[in-house]
């Protein structure tokens, strides 16, 4: 089984640059897409998603967040947001829970707080929130995949320049704990178990200077999952062979089981 998980910024944006072509070549069983920033009836009127089952849970406001959920087989919705007090209806469009013949997909964007403090203390109490809604999926039989953007570089493997970004929101200090904690509640980083200790490799480049072309990035898109995932974890990689986004794909192959999409 094949999960992708992307921030696309700006789906929109996407199809135009060829998004179709994209997704053929990486042949994803389910593909878990960020900062969609469309709603449904902003998309071209002649296109369609590549594959057959898609779900959007965009944001209210038009050209904002939003995230969306492409499977080739057949899932069932359960849920949208994380009923913090912060946003119940999950307005920003943050949060998508789907069911996918015997897996759990979490699939999220989480906020980030670089426009100012007032955007960052939103932040740190929607990822306080998160982590106590996250918990009780660890203590179920069936596989969970928490999988989005989460903008936090959780180590200093993570970050290119950790010394020069320790007051910069996404490798706060707090924000980095949080991490600790998250992990520590029984969910598992499995691209980090995958490829071990060690820089990088990174999932996102700031568009200004040289930063795409001297991998001067951020790794902040993850696919954390339950006890035992990693063990079926084969090929992990971001891909970065075309640029789309400031966001590059991360792909991760699974040996499943029967009770999974396929083996």
């Amino acid at each position: 089984m094949r999960l992708v998980t992307w921030n696309l910024n700006g789906i929109r944006a996407a199809i135009r640059k060829g998004l179709d072509e994209f997704v053929d070549r990486i042949n994803p069983d389910i593909l878990l897409l960020q900062e969609t920033r469309a709603l449904p009836e902003q998309l071209p009127k002649d296109w369609a998603p590549l594959l057959p089952h898609t779900l959007m849970h965009p944001a209210e406001k038009k050209g904002y967040s939003g995230v969306a959920t492409w499977s080739k087989e057949s899932f069932d919705e359960i849920g949208r947001g994380i009923s913090t007090t912060l946003d119940y209806d999950d307005s920003e469009g943050r949060m998508l829970h789907t069911y996918h013949n015997g897996i759990h997909c979490l699939n999220c964007y989480l906020p980030s707080g670089s426009s100012g403090d007032e955007r960052q203390f939103w932040k740190e109490a929607w990822m306080d929130d998160l982590l106590e809604w996250a918990r009780p999926f660890t203590e179920l039989d069936e596989p969970v995949f928490l999988c989005g953007d989460l903008n936090v570089a959780h180590t200093e493997d993570d970050i290119w320049n950790p010394t020069g970004n320790r007051g910069t929101s996404g490798f706060l200090p707090q924000e980095r704990a949080w991490f600790d904690r998250l992990l520590a509640s029984g969910w598992n980083d499995l691209l980090r178990i995958s490829v071990g200790p060690g820089k990088g490799p990174y999932s996102w480049w700031s568009n200004r200077g040289q930063a795409w072309a001297k991998n001067v990035g951020w790794r902040i898109d993850y696919q954390i999952g339950t006890p035992g995932i990693a063990a079926r974890a084969e090929q992990t990689s971001i891909y970065r062979d075309q640029r789309f986004s400031d966001h590059a794909p991360l792909i991760v192959d699974y040996r499943a089981t029967k009770r999974w999409l396929r083996s």
